[in-house]
C-alpha cells in the first residue's frame, strides 16, 4: 500500500536523459497466497530469501511491506518502457518462484479476496510497529496492493505544477488499473475496493492544489510540526513529490494482474507527466475542478472502474468511459510517439477496453471457475510472460 518511505531501487538519479524524456521508476506490491485457500501468509522473510539467492535479482530490489504476506519490488531508472517490462518481468518470475519454494503464490491483486478473521501479522521493524500503534484497526486492515510510477521532473516547481494538473486525470487512472474487487471473501461491488480503503488512511486521496513549490513544502512542513505526520513517507496523496527522487510519485493504481498492464500505465503516466509539463511551460490555464468535484469523480472511478461513465478532467461532467479514455489516447499519442511508447500502450488499452480491468476479469473467473480457480488465474497471470 506504500506505508513506508520511498523505495525506487538504484542510486543512479531518475531524471530527464540525454533526448529529454523524463526516466521512470515502477514499485509494485504483491500478496503472498496459500495456493489452496486463497488466504495470506505470513511467509515474506522466507520469499526473500530465496528469491535473494537468484543471480538475476539484487536484493535492494524487494523491500518489505507493512504486512508479513506482501513483499514488494523496486525496478531500477529506466530509460524506456521495454526496459520496464523486462524488470518488472524478471522481478515477478523470480519472487514467483521463491513463493513456490516457501509454499505460497505471488498473487498481483490490489485487495486479498480472502483473508482470515484475526489482524495479518505486521513486519518487525520499528517503523511499522509504530504504525500498527498508531493506525490501529486502519493497519489490520491494510491487506492491500498498489503500483506506485516515479517519472522524472527537472526542479520541484515543475514537480508542483505538473501535480496540480495531473490531478483530475487520477479518477482516470483509478478506472482503468482497478484490480480489487473482492475483500474477506465477498464482492465489494466496488471495482477499486483498495482505493476505498487506502483513502481511509490520513492526508489521502487525490492532493490538494498547491501554489507552488514554497506552499507544497510550507504545508508539509506544518503536518511536520503537528505531529500529523512522523515523516514525508507518510504523506499517502495518490500523487506526491518523491522524498528521495527528483520525480513525482503517481500512487492512484491498484497493482495490475498482468506485468504488461503495469507498463501500460507506467507509460500514460508518463506521458500524462509530459504534457503537464508542457502545459505549465506554455502557461495553458488549469481546469476549474473544485475539490469535492474530483473527490466524487475518484471515489465514482473506484465504485464502477470502467463500467458506465467517468468524469472529464476538463469539465468534470460524466462521459461514457471508452469514450474518455479514447480520448485521452488521442491527445497523448503524439507525446507517445516522440518517447517511443505508443506500441506498449495504445494496444495494451484496447485490449483492456475490449477484455475489462483486472476487476473485472476477476469477477469473471470467479463466477465460472470458483475459488480455487480465482486463486490460480491471479498467481498464474501475475508471474505469465
Amino acid at each position: 500500500m506504500g506505508t513506508g518511505t520511498d523505495t525506487t531501487e538504484s542510486d543512479d538519479r531518475l531524471t530527464l536523459d540525454a533526448g529529454g524524456a523524463p526516466t521512470v521508476g515502477v514499485e509494485e506490491e504483491y500478496l503472498l497466497l496459500d495456493p489452496d485457500s486463497g488466504l495470506p501468509l505470513p511467509h515474506v522473510d522466507a520469499v526473500q530469501e530465496a528469491a535473494g539467492l537468484h543471480p538475476a535479482v539484487d536484493r535492494g530490489e524487494l523491500q518489505n511491506e507493512l504486512l508479513q504476506a506482501q513483499v514488494e519490488v523496486a525496478t531500477p531508472v529506466c530509460r524506456d518502457l521495454a526496459e520496464v517490462g523486462g524488470h518488472l518481468l524478471r522481478l515477478r518470475h523470480a519472487l514467483a518462484a521463491a513463493a513456490e519454494t516457501a509454499g505460497c503464490r505471488l498473487a498481483a491483486c490490489g485487495t486479498a479476496p480472502y483473508a482470515p478473521s484475526t489482524p495479518p501479522a505486521i513486519v518487525d521493524a520499528p517503523r511499522y510497529r509504530s504504525i500498527r500503534q498508531n493506525m490501529s484497526r486502519l493497519a489490520d486492515e491494510a491487506l492491500i496492493n498498489g503500483m506506485h510510477v516515479h517519472v522524472a521532473v527537472p526542479d520541484p516547481q515543475t514537480g508542483v505544477e505538473v501535480l496540480n494538473r495531473l490531478r483530475p486525470w487520477l479518477p482516470v487512472l483509478i478506472a482503468l488499473s482497478a484490480n480489487s474487487p473482492l475483500w474477506y471473501g465477498s464482492d465489494t461491488g466496488y471495482a477499486s475496493w483498495r482505493t476505498v480503503v487506502f483513502s481511509r488512511w490520513p492526508i489521502g486521496g487525490i492532493p490538494p492544489y498547491f501554489a507552488d513549490a514554497e506552499d507544497y513544502e510550507r504545508r508539509i512542513d506544518h503536518l511536520l510540526e503537528a505531529r500529523l505526520i512522523r515523516d514525508r513517507g507518510q504523506l499517502y496523496w495518490q500523487a506526491r513529490l518523491s522524498a528521495k527522487f527528483p520525480t513525482v510519485e503517481l500512487r492512484a493504481m491498484d497493482v495490475q494482474l498482468r506485468a504488461d498492464e503495469a507498463v501500460m500505465l507506467a507509460g500514460l503516466v508518463r506521458a500524462l507527466v509530459v504534457t503537464a509539463m508542457r502545459e505549465a511551460a506554455a502557461g495553458r490555464p488549469l481546469p476549474e475542478r473544485t475539490p469535492e468535484s474530483l473527490d466524487g469523480a475518484g471515489w465514482h472511478a473506484a465504485r464502477y472502474g470502467m463500467d458506465g461513465t467517468l468524469h472529464d478532467p476538463a469539465t468534470g461532467l460524466s462521459r461514457p468511459a471508452g469514450e474518455l479514455v479514447a480520448s485521452m489516447l488521442a491527445g497523448l499519442v503524439p507525446v507517445m510517439d516522440e518517447l517511443g511508447d505508443t506500441r506498449a500502450v495504445v494496444p495494451l488499452v484496447d485490449r483492456l477496453l475490449e477484455e475489462g480491468n483486472g476487476a473485472a476479469r476477476q469477477r469473471r473467473h470467479l463466477a465460472e471457475h470458483g475459488r480455487s480457480g480465482l486463486i490460480a488465474m491471479i498467481a498464474a497471470e501475475s508471474a505469465a510472460a
